[in-house]
């Protein structure tokens, strides 16, 4: 039997052998690579001898370096090349970039216990996201419907702002912010919001 190989890309010493110990203790996995910087990642993951990649979001204080990375394989002639985003983060535009930067799955630390499935669903080509994940992009999907004016008015709402108070921030009548939050609300109910 092939085992599926993985590369766990992950800065925390911690997180490296708790991983790696428990895929490892599976028949189908094995963790052949491990890496703790964005370098590394791009340097080990053209090798050829791998089929999943574990990446961290964070490889370096708050950088975001784990989305570089992701792209950059992503990108690459590594077509095949599954990634998994496996991070503490649940930021709605890092979960959204995960997938925009080509990740397959994207799973919480606290979480980690659903790594081993998402692995075997990803080598098998089989669509899979995340409880972590699929509330943000159901979301994200219904409202990439809004118009561009409608998506900056309901961002403001989102963030606590009254009708008043979008109209002075936006330069338009109150009336007019009324009609397009209708229109925001009309549009989002058609999607069983």
């Amino acid at each position: 039997m092939n085992k599926i190989r993985v590369m766990l890309v992950e800065d925390d010493p911690f997180w490296q052998q708790t991983l790696a110990a428990d895929l490892n203790e599976e028949e189908d996995i094995e963790v052949n690579h491990i890496a703790s910087t964005k370098e590394e990642a791009l340097l080990k993951g053209s090798s050829g001898e791998i089929d999943v990649v574990l990446m961290d979001i964070n490889l370096t204080e708050n950088r975001l370096d784990g989305l570089e990375a992701t792209r950059e394989l992503a990108l690459s002639d590594l077509n095949d090349l599954k990634i998994i985003m496996l991070t503490s983060l649940q930021d709605r535009d890092v979960i959204v970039k995960s997938f925009q930067h080509g990740a397959n799955n994207f799973i919480t630390k606290s979480n980690y216990k659903d790594i081993v499935q998402a692995i075997r669903d990803a080598y098998a080509g089989k669509p899979s996201i995340h409880s972590d994940a699929a509330p943000i992009l159901v979301k994200e999907i219904q409202l990439n419907q809004l118009t561009p004016a409608e998506r900056e008015i309901y961002d403001l709402k989102e963030k606590g702002m009254n009708k008043t108070q979008i109209s002075e921030a936006l330069n338009k009548s109150v009336s007019t912010i009324k009609t397009q939050i209708k229109s925001i609300k009309n549009k989002l109910m058609k999607k069983g919001r």
